[in-house]
């Protein structure tokens, strides 16, 4: 499975799969857009011209989009066959790649179809990352400084200490941003794999933890009808629920104002302004972490110390807003 944009840069895995075995082409739309039940059974209906079995396997490359997508073919056609992602994008490769979650978007919001299925393999290549715009290469960490704020401070110490202009494909700064970010990643999902381990109240929030800073992120996702690349989305969101927390009294303020400055030292947007508080408000309320008609958040206490923060106010949610409004 391989976007029509990449089929070029797929085209050295292509020919090594094509070498020792049966080989059907999935070519889909990038991006975002390829996330559509459509396009799921669309290749569904390709894999059974090809006579596809349980003993072959799907291989995704591409990005994030890609992966989701993969994922999801292969953990429907027949109720469960084998995938291995071979990522190309820095998001994908500490993100979407790596977890088992798989799935498409729907009209009601982003990743509400979809299931768990753990890929065979992920394989990581980062001279990829060369062939990425900037810009993609940047989102991308928006993802690794969240990993930093759940998890690993020497995550958040490398990008307070290293030239975001160093982080290039070849960097061994990179590259260990990578390797942690995947281990903060593996380390939260093998004590959690189903998501099942948060509760309905305040708590530890488990594999929800991976969540951080996506309820916003989702929903300005959704306000920008997935224009906005996830990364940047997953940015603003943490730095919301930042301020959020601060509000809630949980977080302190070195902690908090620590979250604009790491951001937005990689280069990613801190602030958002396109979309009233009440169209978030809504899309926020269909958030997968949601119980009910109380909103939930993962928020911090402390780096490295995720909680769920359930039911919390309006006028701490609208303060938090008007805070990420002032940094647009």
């Amino acid at each position: 499975m391989v976007p029509e944009t990449l089929r070029e840069l797929a085209a050295p895995v292509r020919e090594a799969l094509a070498a020792d075995h049966r080989l059907t082409e999935l070519v889909v739309p990038d991006g975002e857009a390829a996330k559509t039940v459509a396009t799921a059974a669309t290749c569904w209906d390709a894999l059974g011209e090809a006579g596809f079995t349980r003993s072959d396997a799907v291989v995704t490359f591409g990005g994030g989009a890609t992966t989701d997508l993969g994922g999801w073919v292969a953990a429907g056609w027949l109720r469960g066959v084998p995938v291995v992602h071979v990522p190309t994008t820095l998001l994908a490769m500490v993100d979407a790649a790596v977890g088992g979650k798989t799935g498409v978007n729907t009209a009601a919001g982003k990743n509400l179809v979809g299931a768990f299925h753990e890929p065979t393999g992920v394989l990581c290549d980062l001279s990829l990352l060369a062939s990425l715009p900037r810009a993609d290469l940047v989102a991308g960490l928006g993802e690794v400084v969240k990993c930093g704020f759940i998890a690993d401070p020497r995550i958040l110490e490398l990008v307070e200490s290293t030239d975001p202009a160093a982080l290039t494909a070849d960097s061994p700064e990179l590259r260990e941003l990578v390797e942690r970010s995947v281990q903060v990643k593996i380390d939260v999902v093998v004590g959690d794999l189903r998501e099942t381990a948060g509760t309905a109240g305040e708590g530890h929030p488990g594999r929800e933890a991976l969540n951080y800073g996506h309820t916003m992120g989702h929903a300005i996702e959704r306000a920008e009808h997935y224009g906005v690349r996830h990364g940047e989305a997953v940015a603003i969101g943490s730095v919301f629920v930042a301020e959020l927390a601060r509000r809630a009294g949980v977080l302190d303020d070195v902690t908090a104002d620590r979250h604009a400055t790491a951001f937005g030292r990689v280069g990613l947007p801190t602030g958002y302004a396109g979309a009233p508080y009440d169209e978030l408000r809504a899309a926020m309320a269909v958030d997968k972490k949601s119980r009910g008609d109380q909103l939930r958040f993962v928020v911090l206490h402390g780096v490295g110390d995720p909680r769920v923060l359930a039911g919390p106010s309006e006028e701490h949610l609208r303060a938090a807003y008007e805070a990420m409004v002032a940094r647009a």
